[in-house]
């Protein structure tokens, strides 16, 4: 089920959440979200139900050890547990397939179908299991809890991963008002505009040109293609969080932010600050800081963050081109800390020129990085930028088939709309309404910028047939 639905948006929803307003006890309204929460994930998943109640079962078996004297064995296998169920739901037939490209073997390639969400709660029981090792005091002996941490429907496919530190006095001391539901659905539909009517408009453009054959179309589709896809995935990954907050909050949970305009940074060291942060820290706090983090030198540090962006592309794809685009991070990181891109440091950014130039070369390799992370091969990726550079004259009908859908009144506002809501122009404004007094004028306007939205969105809805989420294969 997909927050982007009628079956979500007037069924699942208004009915959860009228059972959890009738219900006063936080026992049983915490049942009732278990029990929406499984029927939404076996909504679209009804066997891999399964497999998520059996992580969450052993996790929390797991998690008992964790104050006894055999707490780290214990982790230990709570770690192979986790990662071999990951491995094995995802990664295998990559692995198979690899060894065959390798050794011209004609291995069998097992069909094991992907769970969606595998990797955000598998992530989420790991955390569970680390937390309580590093602090008892976390162990929670009530499963049902643990059922609502790693199950919660708004956080369960696509994120944000959320860290069983950060919602453990949440899951029985929380509090519904009226003002954190009005936020809550206004941080909802915001969210749903991101992916209504912008990712999905930017996703028709960039399947367009992806999906052609490169060698038959010219460099400026190919551009607008790679331009639209980084529009895309930001707005759908960004308006799915959005929504999953805004959903956490409508049922009295917080949950951290996941992004902050990440598309306006000035350095690959920014942009890492501020793009799926839930992600990003994840990586941080159980892989980098254990490896040694910065504290062992240059080289060790370089090391350390190799293999946090390659573990970190992995983790978004069983294919070679998820690992490249990780790389590519990494190694753009590591030429901002070593000092060769000098120019993102804070003291050259002083000149307006500069910072400029920062903000485009923070676009222009992240829109890079995206056609790795986009492409069926690298093969294909490589034949799609050099094709960008070299790729001048005559437009096809392909290229065509791009321009068409570009440039049309509908996407060219759609545009618009993206590139500022890429910045925080508009946060920017309500507190400058606000810092003046006008308080309650920005909150009309929210008010009425919000039905708005939430009107486009519904006639988004019965009218398109494009609405996939990119994250749900993750």
């Amino acid at each position: 089920m997909v927050f982007s639905s009628t079956v979500f948006l007037f069924v699942f929803l208004p009915v959860t959440y009228i059972l959890y307003l009738v219900c006063k006890t936080q026992t049983v309204r915490n049942i009732i979200l278990i029990i929406a929460s499984l029927f939404f994930y076996a909504y679209g998943e009804p066997a891999a139900v399964f497999l998520m109640i059996l992580s969450i079962i052993v996790n929390y078996l797991l998690g008992l050890t964790m104050d006894s004297k055999h707490k780290k064995p214990m982790l230990i296998i709570s770690i192979i547990f986790n990662l071999s169920m990951l491995y094995i739901f995802k990664y295998l037939g990559f692995t198979v397939n690899l060894i065959n490209d390798i050794t011209g073997l004609a291995l069998p390639i097992p069909d094991i179908a992907l769970p969606v969400g595998i990797s955000f709660f598998t992530f989420q029981a790991m955390s569970y299991v680390i937390d309580v090792y590093k602090d008892p005091r976390l162990k929670d002996k009530n499963i049902l809890d643990i059922f609502l941490y790693i199950s919660l429907f708004p956080q369960l496919i696509a994120g944000p991963i959320v860290k069983f530190s950060d919602i453990a006095d949440q899951i029985n001391n929380r509090t519904i008002t009226l003002q954190k539901t009005t936020l809550g659905i206004r941080r909802f539909i915001y969210g749903l505009a991101k992916k209504m009517l912008i990712a999905n408009t930017m996703g028709q453009i960039a399947d367009a040109a992806f999906n052609a054959d490169t060698s038959q179309m010219d460099a400026g589709a190919l551009w607008i293609g790679a331009a639209a896809y980084t529009l895309q995935i930001f707005f759908d990954f960004s308006g799915y969080s959005d929504m999953a907050i805004g959903l956490g909050k409508m049922f009295g949970f917080e949950f951290k932010e996941n992004f902050n305009y990440p598309l306006s940074a000035d350095s690959m060291q920014d942009f890492w600050r501020k793009w799926n942060i839930s992600v990003s820290t994840w990586f941080k706090e159980y892989v980098y800081i254990p490896l040694g983090g910065n504290r062992r030198g240059k080289l060790r540090t370089g090391i350390n963050k190799c293999i946090v962006f390659f573990l970190t592309g992995l983790w978004h794809g069983a294919n070679l081109t998820f690992i490249v685009w990780g790389l590519l991070h990494g190694a753009f990181l590591l030429l901002e800390q070593y000092g060769i891109i000098f120019f993102v440091k804070d003291k050259y950014k002083k000149n307006i020129a500069v910072k400029i130039l920062s903000h485009i070369y923070v676009a222009a390799v992240a829109m890079f990085a995206f056609i790795f992370f986009r492409a069926d091969n690298i093969g294909n990726a490589l034949s799609y930028i050099g094709r960008m550079f070299t790729g001048f004259g005559s437009s096809g009908i392909l290229s065509g088939n791009v321009y068409s859908l570009m440039f049309t009144p509908y996407a060219l506002i759609t545009l618009v709309f993206s590139l500022v809501f890429s910045t925080d122009i508009a946060r920017q404004g309500s507190s400058a309404l606000a810092a003046r007094g006008k308080s309650e004028l920005s909150a009309y306007i929210g008010s009425a910028v919000t039905m708005l939205l939430f009107a486009l969105c519904i006639m988004n809805l019965f009218t398109a047939s494009y609405n996939p989420f990119i994250y749900f294969r993750f």
